[in-house]
């Protein structure tokens, strides 16, 4: 039996090295074959539910066609790519977690951030003198933007010292894409999980129709570990990953940079209005940023994860062992503190806007979307018929996105 590893306050748990079985490999690749079958039981089960569902919840239950059933195949797809790419982590580290998940319940308990989460984000301070480059990406000109983030975990907090290792996450960057002469609007595009690269952000978030024809400033922060943040990482090291306090400081240092790079944009441009947006993860990290912002024009999530935990359980491998079972016991615990449920948006319910798809398999339209609508006093939505990456060719979220600029206040433009 391995023994539980003794966890200074502020250091790290001494875990015992592990060596991979020789049928890790094989069981990742199996996962190749799993989106087909997955697929097609998401079309058997999509029938009852459409049969028998009566719309209590305000979440519409599609008719179960074979189209909405290839928007399932290929986010299942796409989740079947992550699996293979991102193992495990050794059981090791899953002893390491549950201690640090004990310690953080403690530390957050005595600190009164269970009982009150938005005193877990305190204010971050305005950013001084960043660093702008001129660069090009999909024909668009834009600004590489970087800044010393200044994020740092609380002290005792477990898990401050690995975070604090990861050198090239300590330096914030963001992509700026603003129009000379008279002061615009800004919109903050916050991205999701495996983005963070200029040409594929500008392009999730069509930057050239936002920009071009609707006339609106852009800033892309990059998230934590992502694009050149993720440079020279130790194995296993991932956010969002299986590693649960990395995942904590991960979105505290997400809404801690987010909100710095509103706060920047506001101070651009003579009173005008700044708004928000963010797809999958980065509607995570918007819905808690305007839980704590209360100047923004308006907050638009896509596809949003709401409870990163479930998520993370219900996509992993691993075997459902006592000590995994446990371990995710704590981690419900400790996410409380970093749950866009337990924060309150501090913008009116008709300046929030979500969308979401029927047929998403990476942040399920009720278990996920379904709960943050709810808490958000079901504002405007979109359900649109489709999978989770099928937002960004869908022209009704497309004619949704513009709506609600133009009701914030954002354009005033009709752009295509």
């Amino acid at each position: 039996m391995t023994p539980s590893p003794t966890l200074a306050p502020a250091g790290e748990p001494e875990v015992e090295d592990e060596r991979p079985s020789i049928f890790d490999p094989l069981s990742r690749w199996q996962q190749v074959l799993t989106p087909l079958p997955r697929a097609g039981l998401f079309y058997v089960r999509s029938w009852p539910n459409w049969i028998q569902h009566r719309n209590d919840d305000g979440v519409p239950a599609p008719f179960p066609s074979l189209l909405l059933t290839g928007h399932a195949l290929l986010d299942e797809a796409v989740i079947a790519g992550f699996r293979v790419m991102k193992p495990p982590n050794p059981a090791s580290l899953l002893v390491r977690a549950e201690a640090e998940a004990q310690v953080a319940i403690n530390l957050y308990s005595d600190r009164g951030f269970l009982s009150d989460p938005a005193s877990f984000y305190p204010q971050p301070p305005a950013i001084e003198r960043p660093t702008m480059r001129p660069d090009h990406a999909r024909k668009l000109r834009y600004e590489r933007m970087s800044f010393e983030s200044l994020y740092e975990p609380f002290d005792e907090e477990p898990g401050r010292d690995r975070w604090l290792s990861y050198t090239a996450n300590r330096r914030a960057r963001a992509w700026v894409l603003r129009h000379p002469g008279a002061p615009r609007p800004w919109l903050v595009c916050v991205h999701g999980t495996a983005m963070g690269k200029a040409s594929r952000d500008l392009a999730l978030f069509r930057a050239r129709w936002l920009h071009e024809s609707l006339g609106i400033n852009l800033v892309f922060p990059v998230l934590p570990l992502h694009g050149p943040r993720g440079d020279e990482l130790p194995p296993h090291a991932a956010f969002p990953g299986e590693d649960l306090m990395d995942n904590v400081h991960g979105i505290a240092q997400s809404v801690w940079d987010v909100r710095r790079l509103v706060r920047w944009a506001s101070a651009q441009g003579d009173g005008q209005p700044v708004g928000i947006t963010g797809i999958s993860l980065g509607g995570f990290v918007t819905a808690i940023v305007a839980g704590l912002e209360p100047d923004l024009a308006c907050a638009i999530l896509g596809v949003p994860a709401v409870d990163l935990i479930d998520l993370i359980d219900h996509h992993t491998t691993r075997q459902r062992d006592p000590q995994y079972l446990r371990m995710i016991d704590l981690a419900r615990q400790v996410g409380t503190v970093v749950s866009p449920l337990s924060v309150t948006p501090q913008l009116p319910v008709d300046r929030r806007f979500i969308y979401a798809g029927l047929a998403d398999r990476l942040a399920h339209p009720r278990h996920q979307v379904g709960r943050l609508w709810e808490h958000w006093g079901r504002p405007e939505v979109v359900w649109y018929k489709g999978g989770h990456v099928a937002f960004s060719r869908n022209k009704g979220v497309g004619r949704f996105i513009r709506h609600a600029l133009e009701s914030s206040g954002l354009t005033t433009a009709t752009g295509s």
